[in-house]
């Protein structure tokens, strides 16, 4: 059970309250911005919360056990500090919010209601809708690593090993004329085959967005993206293009020669397989090795 200070309890009491809602947002990288829905700048524990940013929380489904508790915080990009480019990019997904009650009329007269961590966050045009994840919900996340026949690696990343430079799964082109924001002609990258960067990145203007095909036509590349920019990008704007990688090991082999550092198991028997009683001479299952 939450205790609530005598002095705040006394204010809530009061006929004309002073209480006021406080949001301190911490990103993964240590930035943190406070924001309330006070009409003028409340200072508290070290941060200036400011009235840029309107929230409106859902209400909130608490367990009393360590079931996760879920809610919704939606807003307007009213505040030039939380940028669109940082919420396409993911920036704030991951981070930490805590929810605070206040008398604004003496801040140090307040209590925390909540701590949660930001979900997922979606947007349409200046509107933000962040899901808060109870913290109970780090005890759902899977630890270890999973036997697949997918590589769990991230491409390019330590376990992975490609250079991605220097191995040409990362080139730099420009925006050209006839672009929108889910379908981007680029120039000076037309050598890749068909596809070569589905699954992969699009780097533009602090822009980030998941390509879903390209092909080359009349020398220029044509890269769509699973979802639209948040804003049209350019022409001549400068575009970085990632290869996907589909976690295959036919692709770790073939595409980027990578198969000694391929992350999963590829060579893993089915359940048809494990279960499948063995016969001396049969071609698919004698009771020798799977892989020679």
């Amino acid at each position: 059970m939450r205790t609530v200070p005598p002095g705040l309890a006394a204010r809530a009491g009061a006929q004309a309250t002073t209480l006021a809602t406080c949001w301190r947002l911490t990103r993964a990288d240590g930035t943190v911005l406070g924001f309330t829905d006070h009409d003028r700048v409340l200072t508290f524990e070290g941060t200036q919360f400011r009235p840029e940013l309107g929230f409106e929380a859902s209400a909130t489904d608490l367990a009393p056990d360590f079931a996760t508790g879920t809610s919704e915080a939606a807003g307007i990009l009213a505040s030039d500090r939380i940028a669109e480019a940082d919420l396409a990019a993911g920036l704030w997904d991951g981070g930490r919010v805590e929810i605070f009650l206040v008398d604004w009329q003496a801040p140090e007269h307040r209590m925390l209601l909540r701590r949660a961590v930001i979900g997922e966050v979606t947007r349409a045009g200046n509107a933000f809708r962040a899901e808060l994840r109870g913290l109970a919900h780090l005890l759902d996340i899977p630890q270890g690593r999973v036997f697949s026949h997918l590589c769990d690696a991230d491409l390019g990343d330590g376990r992975c090993g490609v250079d991605l430079v220097a191995g040409g799964f990362r080139l730099e082109g420009t925006v050209a004329a006839g672009s929108n924001a889910r379908r981007l002609k680029v120039d000076g990258i037309a050598g890749p085959p068909r596809d070569w960067f589905a699954g992969g990145r699009l780097e533009v203007g602090g822009l980030v967005g998941e390509v879903v095909s390209d092909r080359v036509e009349e020398g220029l590349r044509i890269v769509e993206l699973m979802t639209p920019l948040v804003r049209q990008v350019a022409e001549g704007a400068p575009v970085r293009l990632t290869a996907g990688c589909d976690k295959r090991f036919a692709s770790c082999r073939e595409k980027f020669s990578n198969a000694l550092n391929f992350q999963g198991f590829p060579h893993m028997p089915g359940s048809e397989r494990v279960l499948a009683y063995p016969s001396r001479g049969a071609a698919e299952n004698d009771g020798g090795a799977l892989v020679r």
